[in-house]
């Protein structure tokens, strides 16, 4: 094998090492599935629902809004899988809050 075959190799295999966790930690299109349960108060593209908010007397930011997407991944999976405020956990899997989050984040306007 030439000295450029292993070159090729060798980057090839760098940059597999280093793309394949970025593309196997989650799901958008399961995200959005996911949310559908979180739809009810935030709406299906994740507006809010200004009487949900009014009812529990919350102020609920849109998803897409700079506010939610300047949170960085680890806070928004603390408020995703243990709740805040009167939004309760759904109890979902470590995997589901991943597909969420990625949800979340194609959001962003």
């Amino acid at each position: 094998m030439g000295l450029n075959c292993r070159l090729w190799l060798l980057f090839m295999t760098t940059m597999m090492i280093l793309l394949l966790p970025a593309l196997g930690s989650g799901d958008v299109s399961k995200g959005k599935e996911v949310f559908k349960r979180c739809a009810v108060c935030h709406g299906e593209s994740g507006e809010g629902r200004e009487a949900i908010a009014k009812a529990y007397g919350v102020k609920m930011e849109a998803l897409s809004s700079k506010e939610v997407q300047s949170m960085d991944d680890a806070a928004l999976k603390k408020i995703i899988g243990e709740g805040k405020g009167k939004m309760k956990p759904l109890g979902l899997s470590d995997q589901e809050i991943e597909d969420v989050i990625l949800f979340l984040r194609s959001l962003k306007k």
